[in-house]
């Protein structure tokens, strides 16, 4: 069916007038997380819905070249301005009576914030779905850079493994880690209807395990057919397979970038947190229809 409708065109980036056809291949999952409707002090890190004074500026109705372009403030008196970051929430009123759940893991409920959304199992045996549905417009920093940048961990030991147990080790700077972060992300809920079922992706369907991934829409269009050659997590063995671009993220960007989606649990999470691969991407396009006016493509 490809080989018959579809040509494939090499994902490339620039960098200045290199041409590089290889890229960051990371991962990421669904977590399945311990959490309450009420506040205790097992239950004690909050995960947020969209507070009312979180405003979004649509760039596209004044200038529609900015198609997409989204920016969110708050109003202070008459003047717009920056959301608050991640440090600056817990002091936002607004906040209060939006939490969804409480859960048992600062790192864990950062995590989720991560991955764009996760289960969680409240003490009723329950589970809910927490689906992505807004974020306070601050951009995505790593907080695996940011320690190693401090010089407190190597780059190869700033895996989420490593960072866990670097953070289990100095508990007290959990939250100035964390902080590093300015970027928050809120949330909807969802029933979990088909536990067997993946997360939403940005196109609004359920992401499929070891086949979607999250993409730049930049430069590849969601829903496009893409494949992709790299190696499994910590590994040189290959990963070579067809995969569908049906998600975006804050760290996705650029030509050549994409984020694995390893599935939902801890087993999923492991995968996740190791990968940080080089790869290859080829785009497949239908036959005779133009090319998107992204210039990734290198034929």
């Amino acid at each position: 069916f490809f080989m018959q409708h579809f040509e494939p065109y090499r994902i490339v980036r620039y960098n200045g007038s290199r041409r590089e056809e290889t890229g960051l291949v990371t991962g990421y999952y669904e977590p399945q997380l311990l959490g309450s409707r009420t506040p205790s002090e097992q239950f004690h890190a909050p995960l947020y819905a969209p507070p009312p004074d979180l405003l979004i500026v649509d760039l596209a109705s004044l200038y529609p070249e900015l198609k997409g372009m989204r920016l969110r403030g708050r109003l202070e008196g008459n003047r717009v301005v920056p959301y608050y970051s991640r440090a600056e929430l817990e002091s936002n009123p607004a906040v209060r009576g939006k939490e969804i759940v409480w859960v048992n893991d600062a790192l864990d409920a950062f995590m989720l914030q991560i991955q764009g959304s996760g289960r969680v199992m409240l003490p009723t045996g329950e589970v809910i779905r927490l689906q992505y549905a807004d974020q306070n417009g601050h951009p995505y920093r790593s907080i695996g850079r940011w320690l190693v940048d401090q010089g407190l961990l190597t780059a190869e030991q700033a895996t989420m493994p490593g960072i866990r147990a670097w953070l289990a080790a100095n508990p007290s700077r959990l939250q100035e880690v964390l902080n590093a972060n300015p970027s928050v992300v809120f949330f909807r809920e969802e029933p979990l209807a088909d536990p067997s079922q993946g997360p939403k992706g940005a196109q609004g369907i359920p992401l499929t395990a070891g086949r979607s991934i999250a993409v730049d829409p930049a430069f590849v269009p969601l829903g496009t057919p893409v494949f992709l050659a790299t190696t499994f997590p910590a590994s040189t063995v290959p990963l070579q397979r067809l995969v569908i671009a049906q998600d975006t993220g804050g760290a996705i960007r650029g030509a050549a970038r994409a984020d694995f989606f390893w599935g939902t649990g801890p087993a999923a999470g492991e995968l996740a947190g190791k990968m940080r691969q080089q790869g290859r991407m080829w785009m497949l396009w239908p036959r005779n229809v133009p090319l998107p006016a992204s210039g990734a493509a290198g034929g």
